[in-house]
């Protein structure tokens, strides 16, 4: 029977397994807590670069007191062997007698055999709860594991007038410090941050998370279908050091393919839709590479695009307290709507003010 005590227990796995977030990718953000005779005796969560896994980690803290203990996970202890030795089994050997975890693991080396190994060796099993808040956390994982594309997260900061930048293309800056520190947070929680080649060329931005402390750097892509970013810019002089991953299509130039591979990029070959750049193809190729989250900063018409072929899962939105007018460019490029049915639309997950600016985050309906 379930108690206050395990909701608590599972709280704090599961806050714990949100600082892996962003860190443990391909392998999903988890987080443990051993629990014997009322007091916790161990805590973890999925290392930086995916190893070794939560359960491991608070295993080997516990020690000797972990026998008897239960063991609150926030997904399913994984049952099969990779580089490490499956959860499931550590949690035996070390003589936990109780497991509680929030949902079942999607992955197809997994998916119930985790539990089941837990409940062949005698082990009380218990699942669900706090399953939704797990779920959403997880999101990502389950996406690429079931889809094969990561999590898309769309950020935009505009005007109350929904613009970007004023008609001379001045932005810097629309919302305040506040906002812009929250974004350098929201980066560090995703595994990569995209932009458009417009955004690209013109901000000739780092994508980097700064002022966050000794983070993993997430990987920085650029979808661009003709290669033509500028290879002095930013992004160019430091791709030997932090990621750079370029989606571009079939007819992009041999040359600048060969250039941007000799600065030390990762070329993504993708296919078209029409003249574009098929944007689920791009997600794809992404997933292939073990991405489970994708936070995209724009431009307008990579936005439109995104969200054109619904492929847009959480949309965060700062507004600052100032307008700018008709002639400036708007946060979001044309998507050939006709109809207001078609249009995608979200649910409210939660508001709040950021400093001087107001911040929405909406989840796919």
């Amino acid at each position: 029977m379930r108690t206050a005590a395990d909701d608590r227990f599972m709280a704090l796995a599961l806050s714990l397994g949100r600082r892996g977030q962003g860190q443990c990718w391909p392998n999903p953000a988890v987080g443990c807590v051993i629990v014997n005779d009322g007091r916790i005796v161990g805590r973890g969560w999925t290392q930086p670069g995916g190893r070794p896994h939560a359960e491991a980690v608070a295993l080997a803290q516990a020690g000797a007191a972990a026998r008897g203990g239960t063991a609150y996970v926030s997904l399913e202890p994984c049952s099969h062997h990779g580089a490490t030795p499956p959860c499931a089994e550590a949690l035996i050997n070390a003589g936990i007698s109780r497991v509680v975890a929030s949902v079942e693991d999607s992955d197809p080396r997994v998916s119930g055999r985790g539990f089941a190994r837990l409940r062949e060796a005698g082990l009380a099993v218990d699942t669900g709860l706090r399953r939704g808040e797990a779920g959403r956390d997880l999101a990502g994982f389950f996406l690429n594991r079931e889809q094969g594309r990561p999590l898309v997260t769309l950020k935009l900061a505009s005007s109350f007038d929904g613009r970007i930048a004023t008609a001379t293309g001045e932005s810097q800056w629309i919302t305040g410090p506040d906002a812009r520190r929250e974004v350098h947070a929201m980066r560090a929680r995703h595994d990569a941050v995209m932009v458009g080649a417009g955004t690209a060329r013109i901000d000739d931005p780092m994508l980097t998370v700064r002022g966050m402390g000794d983070v993993r750097q997430p990987v920085r892509v650029v979808v661009s279908r003709r290669l033509d970013l500028p290879l002095l810019g930013q992004l160019a002089r430091t791709a030997k050091d932090i990621p750079v991953w370029i989606c571009h299509g079939p007819d992009a130039d041999r040359a600048l393919c060969d250039a941007w591979e000799g600065l030390g990029a990762v070329l993504l070959r993708c296919g078209l839709e029409g003249r574009q750049l098929d944007i689920r193809s791009v997600l794809t190729e992404l997933g292939k590479r073990g991405l489970t989250s994708v936070f995209c900063e724009g431009g307008a018409a990579l936005a439109a695009g995104l969200l054109a072929r619904d492929m847009v899962d959480r949309l965060l939105g700062f507004t600052a307290g100032v307008t700018i007018g008709a002639e400036g460019l708007p946060a979001i490029g044309a998507m050939g709507l006709g109809r207001l049915a078609e249009a995608p639309r979200f649910t409210l997950h939660d508001s709040r003010p950021v400093g001087g600016d107001v911040l929405h985050m909406w989840d796919r309906v």
